[in-house]
């Protein structure tokens, strides 16, 4: 679907489908170069579409048609029309079944979107509109049918064949061949249709449900990773039973099975009873999986067993509506990892990624709503927008209510819809309903794009004893959307005295105090509000948790950041403290080192640093989070037009300058938490290992050889994937000997693993040294890179042009090229990672005007292929157009 395909699809214009489809017959024989499907459809009009006679439109792409026939009669070609994306039969009657056989390529299909081959394994991937690809058929998620899938193929290529629902027939066929067939009793869109065959394994277990039916629980993988299922496996117990807990969702099927497959353009995916996942999301054991891959596995296990009901049992009416499920699952799969390890970090790391990266997605040309207004192609809009700021949308609701109310919502949802294709305002109506609250101003949430700004002020009367906090709030103008409303927004504080107590908040005109935190709705512009019954000023503690995906905008003074930093009970804010006055100290030295001065380093943030290294015994994951410097990119968003060069200058130095100042202190903490203990991925060891690497990291700036020789010990002795990526890392950033030794001990070990090499991929294309590009150049040579493996791309190419942020934006455009000739290449492959690529020249509009004109003219050079998708020219002419440009 190149651009000459290029529509715009809008949310004003969603009608009903004017066909429904009860049940699906699907056969699907594997051959040896291609694959023949034949459907069988049981179609009926839909009365709610209001269409008088209309014709019967099926969606397809990339099929050879073979045969139509309607109520097991042939159709004469001159019965039907097909196109390059249609199949049309003009005259049907108000229920029939249409039957079609189609042949496909899965060995040729490098969109890896349909039924297509990963290395020796048949797989499938449909969401968003990947089931066209494999047959014709009404390819929307408003089309809910029951799936019966037959699969048959060579016994001895194929000895596992898979689909969704109960297995209930398998037999031998002629010629080495078999046949097997599944039935999936629950009505479900196209999207979540699955099928695997292959040569696999799988371990079992099983799981008890609360009322009693046993469930059988497999994961397959290839023969060779049958040893790095078993957190996958413990994961996926945990997330059943805390999902029966805290929501009251029960599995439904007999069996839940998962797959692990190397190449796959997402994360996973939840398909109904068969999640299909990127083995990235399967595979552990010790020396092959960090502690951060351990805990992404937990996660995205989660996520796709929360999505059976949030997504599968309950799906999206259209794709505008993705939050609906997304959204949800994202905010249900984090309260989960909170409750399974450090609650606090969960939540700095969840913030740190919306920063990050929704906050400027919110800021640049892709700004677009939770619920968006328009696409071109849908799986643009699988973006942190949907799912990181949809989560906390659903976030603030459940705040807004409380556990009780919200759990009591939540159970309303469910019995309401399950079954049914449902939107955005079905879920907030159920919050509404179940606790008697008006949340219209609160939709504004799901329609408006854009980061609110809000600011306030603080005055303190001694002798009334008060405090009275005013909130301003506004929100910038975003493309297509200008002069927003107010939003409803819940902020949650607290008052500190001088020792960090929280003390009792009594708002004016209240008999008494209520509480010592309390959540402050703001609805309209300009707010007040007005404490009581102090003897002395208090310090503010502001967003609590993080309470609302706002920019908060607090003149709060060094000494009061340092105050929340040391004394917050409240873990994000001690945090955030920590980040605003580092940020403020990294800032004040980019203005000095652009004046030519020179740089000294801040008493303050020093004393700070140095206090809390000496408290290192306290909470471990915390202080990692809380000694750990903002990003560059961080820095950036906080300048007019960024300035590449001297925030990395200024950050590098800064490092340098703390670990100087601070390096006997380091030594002691990284000594403290040393090795010797037995591995494990309980959160006090996890914390243990980040505390120390980070001090690691900090010593590694002193370029001093004692340190390289420590560095190089740990890579050497470490009796885990953590502690040797930690070390690996330090000496990729390095110019010392121990640097290439290592990168080379570690390729010649760990060849033959995929995702270990993606790893030695990544940390050399993060390197700070000279010559990077030239670096990852060669590493595409590589044997063990493929240009058609997501996971390599994003390893290498992803890395150096999203996270080396100084190489990617040299000033002489090199990174730019490199980005748009990997484009270019990759969309003629697999047009969706080519889309994701180029987003990361989105906000080109943010640097000065010799790297604007430079990334320009690179997205000028892709929109002059005729040929490009419509994926990459959705993102390349809206960033262009966000400059007026045609």
């Amino acid at each position: 679907m190149r651009t000459k395909n290029a529509k715009t699809i809008h949310l004003k214009d969603y009608r009903p489908p004017e066909y429904l489809i009860d049940d699906v017959e699907l056969f699907i024989d594997l051959l040896d170069e291609s694959a023949q499907v034949t459907s069988r459809l049981h179609i009926r009009k839909n009365p709610a579409s209001g269409t008088l006679n209309p014709a019967l439109k099926l969606d397809g792409e990339g099929l050879q048609l073979q045969a139509v026939a309607l109520d097991d009669q042939p159709l004469p070609d001159e019965a039907y029309q097909v196109d390059e994306r249609t199949l049309t039969v003009p005259n049907v009657p108000d229920r029939f079944v249409l039957t079609t056989q189609v042949v496909i390529y899965p060995q040729k299909n490098t969109a890896l979107e349909g039924l297509y081959r990963s290395g020796g394994l048949y797989c499938t991937q449909c969401e968003a509109e990947g089931f066209r690809r494999i047959t014709y058929y009404l390819d929307r998620p408003d089309v809910m049918a029951r799936f019966a899938t037959t699969i048959s193929a060579s016994k001895a290529d194929n000895p596992v064949m898979l689909a969704n629902g109960n297995c209930v027939e398998e037999r031998e066929l002629e010629g080495g061949r078999h046949l097997v067939c599944w039935k999936d009793p629950f009505p479900k869109p196209c999207y979540l249709f699955a099928m695997v065959a292959g040569n696999l394994r799988f371990q079992q277990d099983s799981f008890t449900t609360l009322s009693g039916r046993e469930v059988d629980l497999r994961i397959y993988v290839e023969p060779e990773n049958i040893d790095k299922c078993d957190h996958a496996m413990s994961s996926l117990k945990k997330a059943m039973a805390w999902d029966e807990e805290r929501y009251g969702r029960e599995y439904d099927l007999d069996i839940y099975m998962i797959v692990a497959v190397n190449d796959f353009n997402m994360g996973a995916m939840e398909n109904k009873g068969l999640n299909i996942f990127n083995s990235k999301y399967v595979l552990a054991r010790t020396d092959t999986a960090t502690d951060n891959d351990y805990q992404g596995i937990e996660g995205v296990i989660a996520h796709e067993y929360f999505h059976n009901w949030t997504g599968n049992r309950i799906t999206c009416r259209d794709w505008f509506q993705l939050s609906l499920k997304e959204g949800l699952t994202v905010f249900r799969d984090q309260e989960f990892s909170a409750d399974m390890g450090s609650r606090g970090v969960k939540r700095i790391d969840d913030v740190r990624l919306l920063r990050s990266h929704q906050f400027a997605e919110d800021a640049g040309p892709m700004a677009h709503p939770v619920r968006p207004d328009s696409y071109i192609e849908i799986n643009n809009f699988y973006t942190v927008t949907v799912y990181e700021k949809g989560a906390e949308v659903v976030r603030m609701q459940a705040n807004l209510l409380g556990p009780e109310l919200y759990r009591k919502a939540t159970d309303l949802y469910f019995r309401r819809h399950d079954g049914e294709a449902v939107t955005t305002d079905d879920f907030v109506r159920c919050m509404e309903d179940a606790s008697g609250r008006d949340l219209t101003q609160f939709r504004l949430w799901y329609s408006q794009s854009g980061t609110p700004v809000v600011e306030v002020e603080a005055e303190y009367n001694a002798q009334q004893g008060s405090y009275r906090l005013s909130f301003r709030q506004h929100c910038p103008d975003t493309p297509g959307q200008q002069d927003k409303r107010p939003f409803h927004i819940p902020v949650a504080i607290a008052l500190l005295d001088r020792e960090g107590n929280e003390l009792p908040l009594q708002l004016q005109g209240e008999a008494e105090p209520q509480a010592t935190r309390r959540v402050l709705e703001l609805s309209a512009a300009d707010q007040q509000f007005t404490f009581v019954g102090f003897e002395e000023q208090p310090i503010p503690s502001l967003l609590r948790g993080f309470s609302a995906p706002v920019k908060l905008r607090y003149p709060a003074t060094d000494e009061e950041l340092m105050f929340l930093m040391a004394r917050d009970t409240d873990d994000f804010n001690r945090w955030d403290a920590s980040q605003a006055l580092a940020q403020r100290t990294l800032l004040k030295l980019v203005a000095d080192y652009r004046a030519g001065k020179n740089l000294s380093l801040d008493a303050g943030l020093a004393g700070a640093f140095e206090t809390a290294l000496k408290n290192s015994a306290a909470d471990k994951a915390l202080l990692s989070e809380v000694l750990r410097l903002p990003g560059e990119s961080t820095l950036g968003d906080q300048m007019d037009v960024v300035d590449v060069e001297a925030i990395h200058h200024v950050r590098e130095w800064l490092k340098h300058a703390l670990a100087s100042r601070l390096r006997h202190h380091l030594i002691d903490v990284y000594q403290q938490n040393c090795a010797g203990y037995a591995y494990d991925i309980e959160s006090t060891s996890i914390a243990r290992r980040r505390l120390r690497n980070l001090a690691l990291d900090y010593l590694m700036h002193l370029d001093d050889p004692e340190i390289h020789k420590l560095c190089y010990n740990q890579f050497q002795t470490a009796n885990n994937m953590t502690d040797v990526m930690a070390a690996l890392s330090c000496l990729s950033n390095t110019d010392c000997p121990e640097r290439d030794q290592a990168l080379a001990a570690f390729e010649k070990q760990w060849i033959d693993e995929p995702l270990v090499m993606d790893k030695w991929f990544a940390v050399q294309a993060s390197s700070r040294l000279p010559g990077t590009l030239q670096q990852v150049k060669a590493l595409m040579e590589h044997k063990a890179f493929s240009l058609r493996n997501p996971n390599k791309v994003r390893s290498l190419i992803g890395v150096f042009c999203s996270i080396n942020v100084n190489a990617f934006h040299m000033p002489d455009g090199s990174g730019y090229a490199f980005l748009t000739d990997q484009v270019i290449a990759l969309d003629r492959l697999n047009p969706q990672i080519a889309a994701r690529m180029i987003r990361i020249m989105s906000r080109w509009r943010r640097y000065d005007e010799l790297r604007q004109g430079l990334m320009r003219a690179q997205f000028e050079r892709v929109l002059s292929h005729a040929d490009i998708s419509k994926d990459v020219y959705e993102i390349a002419s809206k960033c262009l157009a966000e400059a007026g440009d045609d």
